[in-house]
């Protein structure tokens, strides 16, 4: 263990947390195989939809089912998750969700703080005639603030979306990206700085540079009526 490594277990001892938890530099990957089938997720905090695991071939994925989720509907038991993920701050954080409760995300515990390297993601479409929509969810601010770049297997598209003061906005959309339903998909996000670039099974199809330089909480992400499995999140940040 390095003396930064070190600093920060210290730390995170002090204030209760696990290293994983503040440590951004260390990569974190979600460890869904001792989960719970049928319960909502350990690993994730689940703050708007209805998320829960569920067994897939042997294997525990993370399910976001938006067959059972009405809009403005926030996850049960939200003021305490809120409160884990922002402390005292976790008022305004709590506001804000119930208050624009449009889009299903679920926050990943183990890392707090992340701006630089690869997040990344395999997903697989089920079902939802309105739509199906994978994201992975970042740049999350405790004022409820987010951005995410998502796939959509019924469009074909991928996109970079801005979550604002409750209003959602396309910040880059490109078109022509395949991502055929009921197929296992791989979505990647890079960040360097203020420079975002989305992949989607090893292709770079998305690039753009951001006003201000990415931070803050990430998770995965959805739409509408969605039904989609999530396996392998991991955040690997850059050396």
């Amino acid at each position: 263990m390095n003396r930064t490594h070190a600093i920060a277990t210290l730390f995170c001892a002090v204030l209760g947390l696990s290293s994983g938890a503040a440590a951004a530099e260390q990569p974190a990957k979600a460890d869904l195989s001792n989960e719970t089938v049928g319960a909502e997720p350990k690993s994730f905090l689940s703050v708007v939809g209805v998320w829960r695991i569920e067994a897939e071939n042997g294997k525990n994925v993370l399910t976001v089912d938006g067959r059972q989720w009405k809009e403005g509907q926030s996850s049960a038991g939200l003021a305490e998750k809120a409160r884990a993920l922002y402390g005292e701050r976790y008022a305004e954080f709590l506001d804000r969700v119930q208050a624009y409760a449009y889009f299903p995300y679920a926050v990943f515990k183990d890392v707090q703080d992340f701006r630089n390297g690869e997040i990344i993601a395999r997903f697989e479409g089920l079902s939802g005639r309105i739509d199906q929509g994978a994201g992975i969810l970042f740049n999350l601010k405790p004022n409820g603030d987010y951005l995410t770049i998502r796939a959509n297997c019924l469009e074909n598209n991928l996109v970079l979306w801005k979550f604002e003061k409750g209003k959602r906005s396309s910040v880059k959309w490109v078109r022509n990206t395949p991502t055929a339903t009921r197929q296992w998909h791989e979505l990647k996000v890079r960040i360097a700085g203020t420079k975002v670039e989305g992949y989607l099974d090893g292709k770079l199809y998305l690039e753009h540079t951001l006003p201000e330089p990415v931070s803050g909480r990430i998770g995965l992400w959805s739409k509408a009526d969605s039904h989609m499995y999530f396996a392998d999140f991991a955040a690997i940040p850059a050396d």
